[in-house]
């Protein structure tokens, strides 16, 4: 059996067969029990009467043992008796006030003194408040077939097993229908990865329920998403990819065969222009594979611990002369006793210099960039991480635009377009700072500025 709807359905019917065959077989015995207990303190008290008018119509239990069976099955004497059962005066014993036994329906009793067990389930038979006998009854009975008493029993076991069947259909349909109802999301679970496989990325399935099937279609459906989009951006960054180096290369090209062909005199100007693509080119293949590296996890680091306010500083002493040209003011605000964080210095220095830059470019003359650091509280009050920010008083990152600021190859507007700029710095950025165990994001609204803020962990 290959199919889990199968399976569920004959689980589902095996616990409801298990379950109506305990249940009827319960049922039928509770009953009997209480039937035979019924019946019994009804016939007792039959016979217990009978046998106190024997005694008061005689004085004793003179000639008990010939007379008292005859006597007992009398139809006068039980008139609610109507034979469908083998009589319990069948099988007593009877004992006068000594305990001693005058008349028993088993043999080898006469004479016999009772003992203890049989004086506990004994009856004491009293005239007038004195004890004139004991009464020792067996609660065996035996049935005969097609008496009222016997078709009262067969009628209940009859409909203890017409219980059980309608039980296991209701089960053997139920079982059925949720099984099918828990397998139809995972045949379209199935439907779908097998279309994933074709190349049917972000196929999506419907979520019926919110059990562990239903996180299941949902997690699902965000891998396919995922997927889909995973996809779109690799091939977009491809197209980026070979748009970027194909510019520089066309260059290159373009002068190398105007050179070679003597169309094209050799000038200052003319190889400063093959310089400056080979520059860009280099830098391009460099930031690919810087980013390869990240990906794999391989990036080198040659860690070091270091003040987060001295890294600043340098950024700072770096940038002073750019930040005079751009008539921007750079600050740097640390607060004080920060602790010292491990990081590769070259690595952290080229995540500022890209972000300045950027800072840079959009922050109009008389504008201010802080570099700032401060320490994050952990357990028990002791710093954790570090916290570094790079604010600018800039036009802001448009809302459109602000969750794709570190995708690859992502470029905001059209002007980083003539700046040559690749559209890999902030991805780059990124890869760097959570290569060091940290995080790195960005907060702007338009005409409010942008604050990039990078956390990492501190040294114990």
């Amino acid at each position: 059996m290959r199919s889990l709807a199968v399976k569920l359905t004959l689980a589902f019917l095996l616990i409801g067969l298990t379950g109506s065959i305990l249940v009827a077989a319960i049922i039928q015995h509770r009953t009997r029990q209480a039937f035979n207990r019924f019946v019994l303190d009804r016939d007792q008290q039959a016979l217990v009467d009978n046998l106190l008018t024997y005694y008061q119509a005689n004085g004793s239990w003179r000639g008990v043992g010939i007379n008292l069976l005859a006597y007992l099955n009398s139809p006068a004497q039980f008139p609610n008796d109507d034979g469908d059962y083998r009589r319990n005066w069948e099988r007593f014993t009877l004992a006068d006030a000594n305990q001693v036994v005058i008349v028993s329906t088993q043999q080898g009793q006469t004479d016999r003194q009772l003992s203890e067990r049989d004086l506990d389930q004994a009856i004491v038979l009293t005239v007038d408040g004195q004890t004139i006998g004991w009464l020792v009854l067996s609660d065996v009975r035996e049935w005969v077939p097609n008496r009222l008493e016997a078709l009262f029993l067969t009628n209940i076991n009859r409909g203890a097993l017409l219980s059980a069947l309608i039980a296991i259909l209701l089960a053997f349909a139920l079982g059925g229908f949720l099984a099918f109802g828990m397998t139809r999301s995972l045949r379209e679970l199935t439907e779908a990865t097998q279309a994933i496989a074709r190349g049917e990325l972000g196929r999506q399935v419907r979520v019926r329920s919110q059990d562990e099937i239903g996180e299941l279609a949902a997690s699902f459906n965000q891998m396919s998403a995922d997927l889909e989009r995973a996809t779109q951006a690799r091939r977009q960054m491809t197209a980026d990819i070979a748009h970027d180096l194909r510019s520089p290369l066309s260059v290159l090209s373009g002068y190398a065969e105007a050179l070679n062909d003597g169309k094209l005199p050799g000038s200052s100007d003319v190889y400063a222009i093959l310089h400056q693509e080979s520059l860009h080119l280099s830098r391009l293949v460099e930031d690919l594979r810087l980013l390869s590296l990240a990906d794999a996890g391989e990036l080198p680091l040659t860690r070091q611990a270091i003040s987060p306010q001295v890294v600043l500083e340098r950024v700072a002493a770096r940038h002073a002369v750019a930040a005079q040209q751009h008539g921007v003011t750079l600050n740097v605000q640390a607060a004080p006793q920060l602790p010292l964080i491990d990081i590769d210095v070259e690595r952290m220095a080229q995540v500022f210099d890209n972000l300045v830059t950027n800072a840079f470019r959009y922050t109009p003359p008389g504008g201010t960039i802080d570099l700032a650091a401060q320490a994050l509280a952990g357990s028990h009050g002791r710093p954790a991480s570090v916290q570094m920010q790079v604010r600018d008083s800039g036009a802001g990152i448009d809302p459109q635009d602000l969750p794709h600021i570190f995708d690859r190859f992502y470029r905001g507007d059209s002007a980083r377009q003539s700046e040559r700029e690749s559209g890999l710095g902030l991805a780059i950025a990124r890869s760097i700072v959570e290569a060091h165990g940290g995080g790195i994001r960005v907060e702007s609204s338009p005409g409010q500025g942008a604050v990039f803020t990078i956390t990492l962990p501190a040294v114990p």
